[in-house]
Formats: structure tokens, sequence, C-alpha cells
């Protein structure tokens, strides 16, 4: 099918990018998924760090590459094998897709998947293809989603289903700056009710791991401190769950 989205064709070039231009917005064919997979009508995207990291050339990456990986979507289309999702679903889609089998997929949480990265970085799905193509020539997927696109053909292990009365845009969050955030202070903090934490950087990231701190530590009277060198974020804090907002020098 035709479908329309955002192509990086050049990293690195010279700043403002809307001079330099190394998107393009252009039409692309995007093939029917196969044996595990899934196709999205795309809601939402949101534009995350690891986007620009691509861009400004700090994350080198393949290119042509359709980027875009913080994203909410539903489903229209499932493909052979496909599990546990119909059309109509709503959906959260998430950068790194896990075999559940690896040495680093059996350490609960701690370690990203072995092949998932592999196929990350080769910009390619899971099943080291690619679905979308520009005048008969493959673009790379962006972290298994692709997601700056009015559709995508993504792995069913790159989605999460959520509830439909969840906003995408919320939904969309949820699987990029939730999922680090939160997935920092579960796995890697190992946070228990009760334990006090300082989160440093009040950004989406360091925003939503204060969401899923408060959650875990408050009822048990633990607390929350944030620690951010812009104080008008200071202000927004308390919404998410902090209990005291510093400067570095403060704290």
């Amino acid at each position: 099918m035709r479908i329309t989205g955002a192509v990086l064709t050049a990293s690195g070039r010279d700043r403002p990018y809307s001079t330099s231009r190394p998107l393009e917005i252009t039409e692309l064919e995007l093939e029917e998924p196969g044996p595990g997979e899934i196709r999205l009508r795309m809601e939402t995207a949101g534009v995350c760090h690891s986007d620009l990291s691509v861009v400004d050339g700090n994350r080198p990456r393949p290119l042509p590459m359709l980027l875009g990986h913080e994203g909410a979507g539903i489903v229209e289309r499932v493909g052979e094998s496909v599990t546990g999702l119909v059309p109509g679903d709503r959906v959260s889609t998430v950068f790194l897709p896990r075999c559940g089998a690896c040495a680093s997929c059996l350490t609960d949480g701690l370690l990203p998947c072995i092949p998932g990265t592999r196929t990350n970085t080769e910009g390619v799905l899971p099943s080291g293809t690619s679905r979308i193509y520009r005048a008969g020539e493959p673009v790379h997927h962006h972290l298994g989603v692709s997601a700056f696109a009015t559709h995508a053909v993504v792995d069913q292990r790159s989605v999460v289903r959520v509830s439909p009365d969840v906003p995408p845009a919320v939904a969309a969050v949820l699987g990029c700056a939730v999922l680090t955030g939160g997935g920092a202070v579960i796995n890697a903090a190992r946070l228990r009710p009760g334990d006090d934490i300082a989160i440093v950087g009040l950004g989406g990231v360091g925003m939503a791991a204060a969401l899923v701190a408060s959650a875990i530590t408050r009822s048990a009277g633990g607390r929350v401190i944030g620690v951010d060198a812009n104080p008008a974020k200071h202000q927004a804090a308390s919404a998410y769950g902090i209990d005291e907002a510093l400067t570095p020098e403060e704290a």
C-alpha cells in the first residue's frame, strides 16, 4: 500500500534542519505484514531524543531510514501466527523487541535483547527484512517501528495492547519515555515501597521515572526528590509525584 512518511536521507547536517533538510516527507510503498507481523494505522508519534541522535549523527544508522519509534496506532491487519491482537486494537509501540530466549532476555529486564538489539542496529524488523520501499529500493526501519508515517508494519513483539480509552498521545509516551524512565526505576534501581529516591533530570524520561517511583514508594512513606538545572521544570514536578525539586547546587 502507498503511505506517507518522514525519511532521513543524510545525518550530521548543519542546523537548523529546516534549512539543511535532512528529512524528506515522501510517498513510500509498505508491504503487507509477514508471519508474526501486524500493520498499524499510526495515530500519534512523539519526537524522542533517540530520533534526534540519528539525525545529528551521534547514533549512526543505515540510511535512508524512516524515523520514529514512540508511537500509538490501531491494528489494521495481522499476519500469520499473530496471537493476542486483532484489528481495531489500540497499541503502544516499543523500541526494543524481545525474543524472550537469549541470555540477556533471561536477566529479568536488566539487559536488552541480543537479537533485538542487532536488528535495531541493522535497521530491519526481527524477521531480518524491511517492509518499506521507495522507488523499488528498501528503506530502513527505525528501532523496529518507523512511526513517523501514516502506517507501519511491525513485529508483534514491538507493540503492547492498551485499553481503547487510553488517549493516543498518552499511549505513545508509554512506549518510550515511560518505558525508559519507569523501567530504570523498576529494573535498575529496584525501588521498594518506603525507599527514598533522587531523579536527576526532569525531562520526559525523568518525569516518567518520577511517576513510577511515586506509585511504588510514597504509599509507604518514601520520598521522591527531583534534580534539574532548569527551575521552570520544578513548577510541574509536583504533578508527577515529586515531593521536592532542587537545582544541582541545592542538591
